[in-house]
């Protein structure tokens, strides 16, 4: 349980100090930061293998991994036209969930081919640096905020902008409700239809199947269809598809209604992020910063749905999802009347 809390933590610790330095040295700057630290990140267990050395290099896996997810996406946004961000962005999250489904099967592959699963991490080392390199040699014009640069004052200015906390405050229940969705989903089937987790675990493979395949339709969806009428519709589709899951008796349904659901939920995210930018753009750098402090709702909500399932039922503990998703919901109507 440590190595991953090594990765997360630095969600918390560091997502608002990232937002100030790229704000003064520039997104792709910090992006390629981020890359390089990774890469790093990557070559201190390939160098010595020990417990220690994988902690250490979690830990600086775990720092790359905030810097880039601060500023890849402000990144994407500049480089997008006014009606391609949200659609851009929920691009970028369908390639990064190809990149995580295929992770796991390439280095696998590699370990079975070479006989030595850490030749891994320098491939992986060499890929980030590369990448860095190359991002580095592109003509990029980014946006340069008209304002005097970032200081922990000028984000905490922005928690006083109500449509702002509105947003942080979904992309915080969204994540939870994701983290909790894939951790819970199981259980809570094998529990109400009296099947194996093996065969309840399916439902997983279907939620992240119609994440996929949602976010690939709101790629090219979202370039077409407003973005604020888009985000009530899927709002709306995750509650009413999540309450029905609880609701619905047969098991073939639900398999249905979890696809639906993942549908509705896929591109919640990319959404949110694109229109809190787009409300203070010369403040996105400080936004971008909130936005991932706010993942750690997916260490929050989680833990809270394990203390109501104890208490009372893993059923009753579905609701802490069915409330997250209603405040999500309340998130699109105030941004359409707003």
């Amino acid at each position: 349980q440590l190595l991953p809390s090594m990765v997360f933590i630095w969600f918390a610790l560091l997502a608002i100090p990232t937002g100030i330095f790229q704000d003064r040295k520039g997104k792709r700057f910090t992006v390629n930061t981020g890359m390089v630290i990774t890469g790093i990140g990557m070559l201190v267990p390939f160098v010595h293998y020990s417990y220690l050395t994988a902690v250490v290099g979690f830990m600086i896996l775990g720092i790359g991994n905030t810097i880039l997810q601060v500023s890849a996406n402000p990144l994407l946004i500049d480089i997008s036209s006014k009606n391609s961000k949200a659609a851009n962005l929920s691009l970028s999250q369908f390639v990064k969930a190809i990149a995580s489904m295929l992770g796991p099967i390439i280095a696998t592959a590699f370990a079975t081919y070479t006989g030595n699963w850490k030749l891994i991490f320098p491939v992986y080392a060499a890929l980030s640096f590369l990448t860095a390199i190359w991002l580095g040699s592109m003509k990029i014009e980014e946006s340069k905020p008209e304002k005097e640069p970032a200081t922990l004052k000028s984000v905490l200015k922005m928690f006083k902008v109500k449509f702002v906390v509105v947003m942080i405050l979904s992309i915080f229940f969204m994540v939870g409700f994701d983290v909790a969705m894939n951790s819970n989903i199981a259980n809570f089937l094998s529990q109400k239809f009296s099947i194996t987790i093996e065969k309840a675990s399916l439902a997983i493979s279907i939620y992240f199947a119609s994440l996929m395949l949602g976010r690939l339709a709101g790629a090219f969806l979202l370039r077409k269809l407003n973005t604020i009428k888009f985000f009530i519709v899927s709002a709306l589709i995750t509650l009413v598809g999540l309450i029905a899951i609880i609701l619905v008796n047969n098991i073939n349904i639900t398999w249905a209604l979890i696809f639906i659901t993942g549908l509705g939920f896929s591109n919640i995210f990319p959404i949110v992020f694109a229109i809190a930018v787009e409300n203070k753009p010369e403040y996105a750098n400080e936004i971008s910063g909130m936005i991932i402090l706010a993942v750690c709702g997916g260490a929050i909500i989680p833990p809270i749905m394990g203390l109501i399932s104890d208490n009372f039922g893993v059923t009753q503990s579905l609701f802490v999802l069915v409330a997250s998703i209603l405040y999500v919901s309340y998130s699109a109507y105030y941004a359409a009347k707003n």
